[in-house]
Formats: structure tokens, sequence, C-alpha cells
């Protein structure tokens, strides 16, 4: 029996693996794609910022139910469900005939990206309880590869001239037959029975053993004291996510147009961020085990705050790509250990916590951006590339919420 579990958990330890790479691979494929899209449709500037807002604005309606889906039918089935509809959505993107058909197609794959997002986490908390070590941080490094590995594709075949339809249709058949092959080891009903018994806090229960809602023993519901970490968690992702936008969408710009950088030199700057932050997510988890979540978080942040502000300061490209690359690095574990942290919080289920905390964050990632130029647009831009530098601070006050992933670890 024991014989068996271990290799169960083997079998789903590959299986969420493959289910982050194939998010990574869905979530990268269209995007170099971006400016064949744009002219073919003939969209401005500005109507195709409005297209581009789709992708998050479904992410986020879909995180909200995300808890209740997977509660309903089981993160294997949904991470699976999940992926597939994400990459057949790729299709009706390739397809868009207008700015209408595009912000539908967009809807449609940002609400199934953000279940997706929700369910694999989920799984991936409960492989992670199982192997009784942290493994998120490694899981997320598996995204990451799947982005580059996405893109590096997609230059390819635009490079040789395949219409966007084509590659889009061949991309979606492939990655939904990776997801159905590579996914079956996923673990079934019985195990996210078994992830959501853990200990519960003592006001989780009245004198009887049943919950408050008296909705018998196997019912839970959050404790305040879970509440208010929850809402922490979610500050603490929002803060990273706001950085990781502003790296993706204003890093370019600063070196181009502030420092005065050519067109390739400007493109280190995100690309050094990125390469650090999936480096930091492979070695992140036995920096965690070794240390502890909380240290990690605190001095990741400092490294973080410090490596971009000292390098806004500067006024050197050099010095400010290192401060990029250096904030990467720092906030590479930042979300996966929030995601653990929220999927083990005592009398919350796992993907409920999970869902509410990736949709404050994928605020952060949604609004973050858009506020940067805003604060740009007053102050320039170094100084509201400040404003990560402040959230990241704000994360060495809040650490101490992602305690939770260490303490049910241990349990």
């Amino acid at each position: 029996m024991v014989t068996d579990e271990v290799a169960a958990f083997g079998r789903a330890r590959v299986a969420v693996t493959t289910a982050f790479a194939a998010h990574g691979l869905i979530a990268a494929a269209w995007v170099v794609r971006i400016p064949q899209i744009k002219e073919h449709l003939g969209l401005g500037e500005g109507s195709m910022g409005v297209a581009l807002l789709g992708a998050p604005v479904g992410v986020v309606a879909a995180v909200r139910f995300a808890g209740r889906i997977v509660a309903r039918w089981g993160s294997r089935a949904t991470t699976i469900a999940a992926g597939t509809a994400a990459a057949a959505s790729l299709v009706p993107i390739g397809l868009a005939w207008n700015l209408g058909a595009l912000v539908f197609a967009l809807l449609l794959f940002g609400a199934a990206m953000g279940l997706m997002d929700v369910a694999m986490n989920a799984q991936g908390v409960a492989v992670e309880r199982g192997y009784g070590r942290p493994l998120m941080s490694g899981l997320h490094g598996w995204y990451s590869i799947g982005t580059l590995a996405a893109a590096l594709a997609g230059s390819g075949v635009a490079y040789l001239g395949v219409p966007v339809p084509l590659h889009l249709a061949a991309a979606a058949a492939a990655l939904a037959a990776l997801i159905a092959v590579g996914c079956r080891g996923l673990l079934d009903r019985s195990a996210d029975v078994l992830h959501e018994q853990r200990p519960r806090l003592p006001e989780d229960h009245g004198p009887d053993g049943r919950d408050p809602g008296g909705h018998g023993p196997g019912a839970r519901t959050a404790a305040p004291s879970s509440r208010w970490m929850l809402a922490m968690l979610g500050v603490i992702g929002l803060c990273s996510f706001v950085g990781e936008g502003a790296m993706a969408d204003w890093s370019a710009i600063y070196l181009r147009e502030y420092l005065g950088t050519d067109p390739g030199f400007a493109g280190l700057g995100y690309a050094g961020c990125a390469v650090a932050m999936t480096a930091g997510r492979f070695g992140g988890d036995r920096v965690v085990a070794r240390f502890g979540p909380v240290p990690v978080l605190r001095t990741g942040s400092l490294v973080a705050a410090l490596g971009l502000g000292c390098g806004l300061l500067s006024g050197q490209p050099a010095v400010a790509v290192a401060g990029f690359t250096l904030f990467g690095l720092g906030i590479a574990v930042v979300a996966p250990v929030t995601f653990s942290a929220a999927g083990n919080l005592p009398g919350v289920p796992a993907a409920a916590g999970i869902s509410r905390v990736t949709g404050v964050g994928y605020l952060g990632l949604l609004g973050g951006p858009p506020v940067i130029g805003f604060v740009a647009q007053g102050v320039g831009l170094t100084w509201a590339l400040a404003v990560p530098v402040g959230l990241v601070g704000l994360i060495v006050l809040l650490a101490p919420a992602t305690a939770a992933a260490a303490a049910a670890a241990d349990r």
C-alpha cells in the first residue's frame, strides 16, 4: 500500500509538472503573433490595448468561481478540462475577424487559463503535502520554461511565415494532446478529500465537533485568523504581480526612452528579470525547505527592492539591467510560496484559498502597469517604477502570513 501511494505521488508530480509547463506554453503561444494579429485586423494601439484587456479580465472573472468548481469536480478533472479549453481557445484567437471577436476570444482564453491556474495550484499543493517538502517553486519554474519555449517556437514559425490561424490551430491540437496524455497521473478526488482533512483551528468547531454552520464534520469554514492571513496573502500576491507587470510592460520603455539605449539593449531588462526569476524558482524549493518561507520572502524582497532601487537611481543602462535582474531573482519564489500558504490555511479549502489570492494578485497584474503609466505622466517613469520598490518592501512586513505553508508541511 505504501509503495502504491509513493508511486501515485510520483506520477502525480510528473503530471502536475506537465500541467504547469502546458499552462506556460498556452499562455505564450499567441503572444509573439500579436503584431500580425494587430496588422491583420487593422487595429490601432488604443484598440489593441482594449483587446489585450480581455485575457486578464477573463482570468479575474473566472477565479472568483474557481474554488466552487474545483470543490464540485475536483482539481484533477478541472485542470484537464480547463487546460483543454484553454488550448482550444487559441483557435478563435487566430480566426478573429474584428475587435469584438478578438475580445471575446481573449475573454474565453483568460477564463480557461484562470480556472486551470487555480486547479493546478491546488493539485500542486496536494502533491507537495504528499512529499512533505516544498515543491511549488519548481512547478512555477516549469511554467516559466513553458512560456520561454512557446515564445521561441512562435518566433520561429513567424519567421517562416506560417499563417497565424494555422500556427495557433496546430498549437491548440498539440497542447490539448499534451494535457490529455501528460496529466492523466494527477491525483483523483480522494486526494482532494484527504488534502482537505488537515487539522483545523479550534475556533472552526463548536463543542460537539460540528462546524459553527451546522453542516457536520465534513464541512469547513474559515476561522477569523485564517481569513485575515488570506487577506494578507492576497496583498503579497498583488505586490508581486504589480512588479512583474511593470517589468514586462515598462522596463524596455525605460531603457529605450529614458536612458537612450538601442532597441536590442532595451529588451535585456525584462529578459534579465525573466531568466533570473526562472532560475530562482528552480532553486527556490531547497532554499525554502532549509530556511523557511518567511526568511526567504523577506530576504528576496529586500534584494528585489534594493536591486531595482539602486538600478533606477544610477541612471546607467548596465546597472539598470542588473537592477531588473535582481528584482526578478528577489521575487521569484513569492508567488509559489504564497499559493502554497493559501492552499494550506486551516479552515480554508485549498482551491478556495488559492482562488482568492489569485484573484487579488491578478488585479495587480491587470491594474499595475496602467497605474505605473499614470504616475509616470506626473512624475516621470523613473519615479513611477519606484512603486514596485515600495510594494516589495511591504512584502517584508507581510511575509509571516506565509508561515502557514511551513506549518502545514510539519503536520
